[in-house]
């Protein structure tokens, strides 16, 4: 009896953090303790300034040190700034959970993040990115809300790109170099609707709010992005976001974009 309630509650946890999975942002919750994932993802766009099709493929790993602090490093190839796909930059990520609450259909978490990438790119643009457009670092908190199949979830970051450019006085500044960057994103599991087993496929949809606020040239972009998911087993995770300008001032490689990506993940690796 004892063990069957135990699994029971483990059901019922990852039947409530199934809809806070994000698929632009992160939530305050981490992945499990010991485990180790593996994620794949495309970004495509319409190059504003060439007009033509272009992509950038980013290989993740994430690791769950503890329950409360997560580890991700990435690399990025692209052929956004080039005529042909090639290697095009690094970046380390870093967060930890510092507040949990937790009920029986729900839970509240706190977490703060540190990002810090490196590319070999120009940085030709307002928007100020770490996915592998230019070299900076990233400090924000966020927070994250379940209740039920309803999760919503709200960050705040400060952006500063670092890379050499910015250090030139030579000539006058023409782009931005620091940024507040918010989100609201909220997301609500539609299958299963009775859960009963870690084997059963969920089916989550999201709404993201993502907006850019630049401090020193007063630039900003406000961004909406529906996407869906699919979760296989609780280890596999399929995503399929679109995100697009609502409004905004900034020269942008592109003001939509398509986002796929798969994610497997690997419980106890680290014993």
């Amino acid at each position: 009896m004892k063990k069957m309630l135990m699994l029971c509650c483990l059901m019922a946890a990852g039947h409530l953090q199934a809809q806070e999975l994000y698929v632009f942002t992160e939530p305050a919750s981490n992945m499990p303790a010991r485990s180790l994932g593996v994620k794949q993802s495309a970004k495509l766009i319409r190059s504003n300034p060439l007009n033509r099709n272009e992509s950038r493929h980013t290989t993740e790993l994430m690791l769950g040190a503890n329950r409360n602090l997560m580890l991700h490093g990435a690399v990025t190839f692209s052929d956004m700034y080039t005529s042909s796909t090639r290697f095009e930059s690094v970046r380390a990520y870093a967060k930890y959970r510092f507040y949990t609450s937790d009920g029986m259909y729900s839970h509240f978490r706190l977490a703060a993040f540190a990002e810090a990438a490196h590319s070999r790119n120009p940085g030709a643009f307002d928007e100020i990115s770490l996915e592998g457009d230019q070299s900076g670092a990233q400090v924000g908190l966020i927070a994250t809300q379940l209740l039920h199949k309803l999760a919503l979830s709200t960050s705040i970051s400060y952006t500063e790109v670092l890379g050499q450019g910015r250090w030139d006085k030579a000539f006058p500044q023409t782009r931005p170099y620091k940024a507040f960057n918010y989100s609201l994103s909220g997301g609500y599991l539609i299958l299963p609707r009775k859960y009963t087993s870690y084997g059963q496929t969920n089916f989550n949809v999201y709404v993201e709010l993502l907006g850019q606020q630049t401090t020193d040239l007063k630039k900003y972009a406000l961004d909406l992005a529906p996407a869906a998911q699919l979760i296989f087993n609780s280890q596999a995770k399929l995503n399929l976001g679109y995100r697009f300008q609502l409004d905004g001032n900034m020269n942008r490689m592109a003001n939509r974009s398509w986002l796929l990506s798969f994610e497997w993940l690997f419980l106890n690796v680290l014993k």
